[in-house]
């Protein structure tokens, strides 16, 4: 995987130009992850779709995620099952082509591995081909190890999404809160084990309860990734835009907002509009 990230770098017109010695030395690689529990510092992950957040994003993130909730947050959906893979193709080819630092993981669509392992790994080796991802984020059940299995054998690195899963908010009729009763946690600790020995990398534990998270990531001896999940989680992730403040409709309870972005861009556009209205801009200063 190290040598794949090392020839994308040489190869890319952004590479050409950044890239140094020490950017391939500090490069986070899959066996970093893999390792992490080796470790004491948890896993800083956070979502990102486009070049320029990525360039602010990668140098303090062990994992940038292209998600499914670019749907939400990029194309205004209701939720992220309306996302095309080819949206995940061009977002995923902006960050990958940016980041010098982080791992870049991409979501898999929804429609695009289920129903089939044929069809998941054909669809596997698209997205990751024409991204230059070093992995992929499935939203997965015991029933899916067999897809995990089939994609790790062919040199495809999954992580397996667990627990509440966006892509079934349809089917459950909503975002609903996991691991609630024993036989829920029961059954998550299921899926992460068949998971695991499925040969995911690691393990995402999403709208999970603490108590149960907790339990999970013990079971386990990958790393777990958390939203809405557990402390005790070898990592944390969020969606940038949320912690950011950039989303004022809705903020789901796990969210910590550490900017109130929206507000100060706001006040930035009140002001530009302002000065053109009052023809102050552009004054002399900003024009030839």
């Amino acid at each position: 995987m190290r040598k794949i990230v090392i020839n994308f770098l040489k190869n890319s017109s952004v590479g050409k130009e950044k890239m140094t010695r020490e950017n391939i030395q500090n490069k986070i690689t899959l066996a970093d992850i893999k390792n992490h529990r080796k470790t004491d510092a948890p896993l800083v992950c956070l979502t990102s779709y486009t070049a320029p957040m990525t360039k602010i994003l990668d140098p303090h993130c062990d994992i940038l995620l292209v998600g499914d909730s670019l749907g939400m947050v990029v194309y205004g959906m209701e939720n992220t099952v309306g996302v095309t893979m080819d949206m995940m193709i061009n977002h995923g080819k902006a960050v990958v082509n940016s980041a010098r630092h982080a791992l870049v993981m991409v979501d898999m669509p929804y429609g695009t591995y289920e129903d089939d392992p044929a069809i998941a790994l054909e669809s596997a080796k698209r997205l990751m081909g024409e991204t230059g991802c070093e992995a992929l984020k499935l939203e997965v059940n015991k029933a899916l190890a067999p897809t995990i299995e089939l994609l790790v054998k062919n040199d495809i690195p999954v992580q397996a999404h667990i627990g509440l899963c966006p892509q079934s908010v349809i089917k459950e009729g909503g975002y609903k809160i996991k691991g609630k009763t024993n036989q829920e946690i029961s059954d998550l600790i299921d899926d992460a084990r068949a998971c695991e020995k499925a040969g995911a990398f690691s393990i995402l534990i999403e709208g999970t309860k603490e108590a149960a998270s907790r339990e999970i990531s013990s079971a386990v001896k990958v790393p777990t990734v958390g939203i809405g999940a557990s402390p005790a989680c070898d990592g944390q992730i969020l969606v940038t835009q949320d912690m950011l403040g950039m989303i004022t409709d809705h903020t789901p309870k796990f969210v910590k907002k550490y900017s109130t972005l929206a507000e100060i861009i706001g006040e930035a556009v009140a002001s530009y509009a302002k000065d053109v209205r009052a023809r102050k801009f552009p004054d002399d200063k900003y024009v030839y």
